[in-house]
């Protein structure tokens, strides 16, 4: 049992659960699910840190889980930081908390805080840190052991520097630090948690307002490749897991109807840029066939950075199950004298890939330099989404709105 990782340890050891245990053994008991869902021919794709794809801004979960091509905001790191060099406020500040779980048990949370700087009028920089935190957690190898407590966690901190590249156009790098402590103390040896590097490339595209019959208008378009980087892996012995490097794309529009009343409507498509599991065949007896275990086998191998390319022509059902793997979302945004906000958003999921759909509402109050944000999540899917019935929070505070002027 020696350095196991968090998963393959609360499958093979005793494991002895109180109540303070719940939370480990429900997200054990998501993951199994998804494992179970790739040998049920679904091929759902799994990677290591998800916890970096959950939307962990208020606004943004708002509009159905985007934020590419929305308008930027303090908590633009997560999503495209080449936003940051639109912003009309020098300053920001973002703290979001999101309950996660929460119908089910109460320490499961992931918290954001977020800065960004615009330095001048063509460049901003921007720091980041995400908390994923799994709750406190006691277990014992036999009934009578003296039980022995850790509290799971994840984060990752960010850096990104955006450059404005003309009027309507900017570029954005963004490094990222990731730490993942999902490991037990085994008595034998105390096992360690794992880490790796990240980096996120993203541009983003806003146009000038332009008058049209009725109202006026303004596009925006983005574009980002996110967690590039190698594979996280928790021991010597144990598999490598790719990090969820991500692909998204999105375009948005204003309605700008008149002084007081705007209406954003925004639409994003995302693919994970990771191999799709291979088919797996077995024989009479149930065992998996030679072949299915070298697909296997050179599946685990395959290199992360060259799967970026090859991921988007390696599902085993071709181009019909490459579209399954991409998600898409729609979400509308209606501000009311720069000072109240509603939204609106849908995100989709293929059922062969993760059936992940949900409707999300939110709204948004703006007080002199503080922002306030709220949202929640209704899934549409037979699988519970675990943000179900879950209310998030976010706050921010503009330092310097209006330092620069953008048309």
């Amino acid at each position: 049992m020696k350095n196991l990782s968090f998963f393959n340890y609360y499958i093979f050891a005793n494991i002895n659960f109180n109540m303070k245990s719940v939370p480990l053994f429900l997200l054990a008991f998501f993951f199994a699910s998804k494992v179970s869902y790739s040998q049920d021919d679904r091929r759902v794709i799994t990677t290591g840190v998800p916890f970096l794809l959950i939307a962990a801004d208020a606004r943004s979960s708002g509009m159905g889980d985007q934020g590419v091509a929305t308008p930027v905001d303090a908590f633009s790191q997560q999503w495209n930081a080449a936003k940051y060099a639109f912003s009309e406020t020098k300053t920001g500040i973002g703290l979001s908390y999101t309950p996660y779980l929460r119908e089910l048990v109460s320490d499961i949370n992931l918290a954001n805080l977020s800065y960004f700087n615009r330095i001048n009028e063509r460049s901003a920089f921007a720091a980041s840190i995400r908390y994923f935190g799994l709750g406190g957690v006691e277990f014992r190898d036999t009934p009578e052991q003296v039980a022995r407590e850790v509290e799971p966690n994840e984060f990752a901190v960010d850096l990104s520097y955006s450059l404005r590249l003309s009027e309507q156009f900017s570029m954005a790098v963004t490094g990222r630090f990731i730490n993942s402590n999902l490991r037990f103390p085994t008595g034998i040896a105390d096992a360690s948690a794992a880490s790796s590097f990240g980096a996120d490339i993203s541009m983003f595209y806003r146009s000038e307002e332009k008058f049209y019959k009725d109202f006026n208008g303004r596009w925006r378009g983005g574009l980002a490749i996110s967690n590039i980087g190698p594979k996280i892996k928790y021991d010597d012995a144990g598999d490598e897991n790719f990090l969820p490097t991500n692909f998204k794309a999105g375009a948005g529009f204003d309605f700008i109807l008149d002084a007081s009343n705007t209406i954003g409507v925004h639409l994003e498509v995302n693919k994970l840029l990771v191999p799709t599991p291979p088919s797996v065949e077995r024989n009479e007896q149930g065992q998996i066939t030679p072949e299915s275990q070298q697909r296997l086998l050179d599946y685990r191998r395959e290199n992360e950075f060259g799967a970026i390319f090859s991921s988007w022509g390696d599902a085993p059902d071709g181009f019909s199950e490459e579209l399954k793997e991409i998600t898409w979302a729609l979400g509308a945004e209606y501000w009311f004298e720069d000072s109240f906000a509603v939204r609106l958003g849908y995100f989709n999921e293929s059922e062969q890939k993760g059936f992940r759909k949900f409707v999300t509402m939110g709204v948004g109050f703006k007080y002199s330099t503080i922002n306030i944000d709220a949202s929640y999540l209704f899934s549409t899917s037979t699988v519970q989404n675990p943000l179900e019935g879950t209310l998030r929070f976010g706050l921010t505070f503009n330092i310097g709105d209006n330092a620069y002027i953008e048309y």
